[in-house]
């Protein structure tokens, strides 16, 4: 077999680091940016926030040649600055967002314990005790597990728990729904007669909303098995929830389209965002030796590179909010039920860019609207062919959420029914589908719904 040597030319993509990185800026949203950008002005000694630059400052910092080279070495430069650039897996520290809205589950139980307990060993005792409740308010230990730790009887340990049991949120300190549901029902006044019964022993089928055969073995109605039933589905199965937690969570929209004088005007919402420079003092290096040169064109190139990134996330976040608005624009007009159905591929063709450009856009974003907050993602939903044309899941469960509250509640609509009554408003979907959106929407089967 005879060898031969060929040379054959071709175009070929290269995701190099830079490509990357934008890539990767792109799909980041407002605080993941905010957040970026700070941690690049940490890092990167070339640059600046525009905003702390004045021309006009007589102490305005700068650097001399002996100090840059000083930051060259002490700085380690092995290792790729663009590499280090956005590190999911770090640690951040946000010392603004430690601030609740309102104060933990522990410490609401640790003032109720303070004001509860005058003897020092309850007191020690019940402090314990309430750094083992977990975030949904249950007692993870076993109360023999405490009289061994402070080598006191059953009994005493008890009397400590019975205390903590009285304190808010009701059914605190519970060792199982049980105990939790008992809980709340002695504080009430209701744990008696057929409540008390279903709580001791019919837990499970009360979660089934299987009232006919709970009724016919504790030979009551099905319709006082139900009232009773609404009694304990008052309670609070996880009553730690409802305090807050160590962090309080915000969401920052990333776009805002307003209504200007019959127009709709798409806003990149740059609020918070501070604004890059290259530094003065990095400008002219002709004079340094190679290796500090090196070490500062490494670092002037991550930091440009980054700013043009950062502007074109802004330029194509903002080529494609216009697009979605001029295809949603009954949405914005009207509100959900006129939101059309729309493919990214729709967009991307009409901007001349990649679907998955579209994709990574609207990735982790949200827009502010005249009808709230909503998800980029959101105006791209599933499609159904109906007659030609497509409708969206979120107007058929806006249709079937009508027909679910206005039916006969001793009479309640199947799944097939509903899937009838779909298709005379030309919405022809399966029963299989139906019954999912129901799941969806949080609506039981017309059996659970079903009053007696």
């Amino acid at each position: 077999m005879e060898q031969r040597l060929n040379l054959k030319l071709q175009q070929k993509l290269a995701m190099t680091q830079q490509l990357r990185q934008a890539i990767e800026i792109l799909q980041l949203s407002a605080q993941e940016l905010s957040d970026l950008v700070e941690s690049e002005f940490l890092e990167n000694p070339a640059v600046e926030f525009e905003e702390e630059y004045d021309d006009n400052s007589e102490n305005e910092t700068t650097y001399s040649f002996e100090e840059i080279k000083a930051l060259a070495k002490y700085l380690d430069d092995d290792t790729s600055y663009s590499n280090a650039m956005i590190n999911p897996d770090r640690e951040e520290v946000n010392f603004e967002s430690k601030s609740s809205l309102k104060p933990s589950l522990l410490e609401t139980l640790e003032l109720q314990v303070e004001l509860s307990f005058v003897d020092p060993l309850q007191r020690k005792i019940a402090q314990y005790m309430i750094g083992c409740i977990d975030d949904n308010g249950y007692l993870k230990n076993s109360v023999e597990e405490f009289a061994a730790i402070f080598h006191q009887k059953r009994s005493y340990i008890e009397e400590v728990l019975e205390v903590i049991q009285t304190f808010e949120p009701d059914g605190v300190g519970a060792r199982s729904l049980k105990e939790c549901l008992t809980i709340q029902a002695k504080q009430q006044d209701v744990y008696h007669g057929i409540v008390q019964l279903l709580i001791d022993s019919y837990l499970n089928e009360l979660g089934q909303q299987n009232y006919k055969a709970i009724a016919k073995q504790i030979h009551f109605s099905p319709s006082e098995v139900q009232q009773a039933a609404k009694i304990i589905q008052k309670f609070n199965p996880k009553p730690g929830l409802q305090f807050g937690s160590d962090q309080a969570e915000y969401i920052t929209p990333d776009v805002i389209v307003r209504k200007i004088n019959n127009e709709y005007v798409v806003i990149i919402n740059d609020y918070g965002l501070a604004k890059l420079r290259i530094s003065k003092s990095y400008e002219n290096i002709a004079d340094l030796d190679s290796e500090t040169k090196k070490y500062i064109e490494g670092r002037v190139n991550a930091a440009t590179w980054l700013m043009r990134s950062i502007e074109q996330r802004r330029n194509t976040l903002y080529r494609v909010m216009t697009a979605i608005v001029e295809q949603q624009k009954e949405f914005f007009d009207k509100g959900q039920k006129f939101m059309r159905p729309l493919l990214m591929k729709t967009i991307a063709e009409e901007l001349d860019i990649h679907e998955s450009t579209v994709s990574r856009t609207v990735a982790n974003k949200y827009a502010q609207t005249p009808y709230g907050l909503i998800r980029l993602k959101n105006f791209f939903q599933a499609n159904l062919g109906i007659h030609q044309e497509e409708l969206i899941a979120g107007q058929i469960k806006d249709v079937m959420r009508d027909f679910i509250e206005l039916e006969d509640k001793k009479n309640p609509l199947s799944d097939q029914q509903i899937c009838e009554l779909l298709k005379e408003k030309d919405m022809k979907i399966s029963r299989r589908t139906v019954m999912k959106y129901r799941e969806q929407m949080g609506y039981p089967s017309s059996m659970k719904r079903k009053k007696y």
